[in-house]
């Protein structure tokens, strides 16, 4: 393919990609207010309703914004051949091809982060705080953002230093090699993540002695799932919003809960809540999602071999010659669709996932506790209960509430 056609191929794969997602949105957005369901009619008022589609609306608004000034960077960064500016500007140095292309890549983490962050500061600020939910205070928002460099910076440069040295020198055969370390290193994340990164940014205590514990150990018991690493981490730090989670396996495997998750639900419900994440363990979902991930990557990277050595797309981003950077951030814009469909495809498997795990808490527990956590849950962040069928279809990797209830109550 000529480097005109390739130009004109990524432009094309980055316009098709914006118009779909504001396509998506504004269909989802502009989706009338329901009645009330009967189901919910205990839970929501209109009040609430039209509160949760403001939100909705205002949050559709902003992305639009934030999303088309990175669309439009991005396209300037192409047609401009500004990629290429870059890349020759660094190779002006001196640097070793190795070197060169960590800079290279740090430069566009640092700036994309610099031109992220103020519509960062009015997502967490403006809005979430506007509608109750942030609780973020200035000092935390930006030793966030320092941590997140120090981690980017220890973990991911050496990733990437790991990747970039196996394209320098061991050429197509890169992939398979980078494909073991990035998996073995998936898996590692899952089982010491809430050992070793989330204490960075939260304070997780053990869940105390009393009727919830209790409730929770003879519950996980009775399904064959002994569990005694159960804790309670700071939400309330930064968001209203609740939630709670499992991670890693065997022994290490800990469940999660939001301090505000405890606040706003009885023992019952935070139980049934648990039963559908135990769920979500007896029918192998996490082990199955970490195998698909793992195989998603190996298809990236095999892709990416078959023309990380290609000097045309160089050349199609404005580089004076071959370069593995220009080439790695072209492929990733023509990979763009392709990880749309598998995102899709993932979507689908998740939602899935989530009836199963629901239908798991029902036959093991109770149904109706769990529907009733679902119902606070969803008046509480606001969320959208008529969502358009084809935004669910694309983005949604939980099924819509009414859908999930109407199993769950039959």
């Amino acid at each position: 393919m000529s480097v005109e056609s390739l130009k004109y191929l990524l432009v094309g794969v980055l316009v098709f990609g914006y118009m779909l997602r504001k396509t998506l949105g504004f269909l989802n957005v502009k989706n009338p207010v329901p009645s009330i369901p009967e189901t919910l009619s205990e839970y929501l008022s209109e009040t609430k309703l039209r509160e949760a589609k403001a939100y909705q609306q205002e949050n559709f608004r902003f992305k639009f914004i934030a999303g088309s000034f990175s669309f439009l960077l991005t396209f300037l960064f192409i047609t401009q051949g500004w990629f290429g500016l870059l890349d020759t500007w660094v190779t002006g140095f001196g640097f070793s091809p190795l070197l060169k292309s960590l800079v290279f890549f740090g430069i566009v983490f640092i700036g994309s982060d610099l031109l992220s962050l103020p519509f960062d500061y009015y997502s967490t600020f403006v809005i979430e705080e506007k509608y109750g939910f942030n609780k973020t205070t200035l000092k935390t928002f930006f030793s966030d953002k320092v941590k997140g460099y120090i981690l980017s910076i220890l973990v991911g440069g050496g990733l990437l230093l790991v990747f970039l040295g196996l394209i320098h020198k061991m050429g197509q055969d890169f992939w398979w090699q980078f494909w073991i370390v990035a998996a073995v290193f998936m898996i590692g994340i899952n089982v010491f993540y809430t050992a070793w990164i989330l204490p960075l940014f939260n304070k997780l205590t053990p869940l105390e002695d009393g009727e919830l514990k209790q409730k929770i150990v003879e519950y996980a018991r009775s399904v064959n799932f002994p569990l005694e690493n159960i804790f309670v981490m700071d939400g309330s730090k930064r968001s209203a919003k609740a939630n709670a989670f499992f991670s890693g396996f065997g022994k290490r495997k800990k469940v999660v809960l939001y301090d505000t998750l405890l606040e706003q639900h009885p023992p019952e419900e935070l139980v049934a809540v648990l039963a559908h994440e135990i769920g979500h363990f007896k029918k192998k979902h996490i082990i199955w999602g970490m195998i698909l991930s793992v195989a998603q990557v190996g298809l990236m990277l095999f892709l990416l071999a078959q023309f990380i050595f290609s000097e045309p797309m160089s050349l199609a981003l404005g580089g004076e010659e071959w370069s593995a950077e220009l080439n790695i951030i072209g492929f990733t814009m023509l990979f763009a669709p392709i990880s749309m469909v598998l995102g899709m495809g993932m979507n689908w498997l998740s939602r899935k996932n989530e009836f199963e795990a629901d239908a798991f808490a029902k036959s093991t527990y109770s149904g109706e506790p769990l529907a009733e956590a679902l119902k606070t849950l969803s008046v509480k962040t606001l969320s959208d209960i008529n969502p358009h069928p084809w935004y669910v279809f694309v983005n949604y990797s939980h099924p819509p509430l009414l859908e999930r209830l109407e199993r769950l109550e039959k």
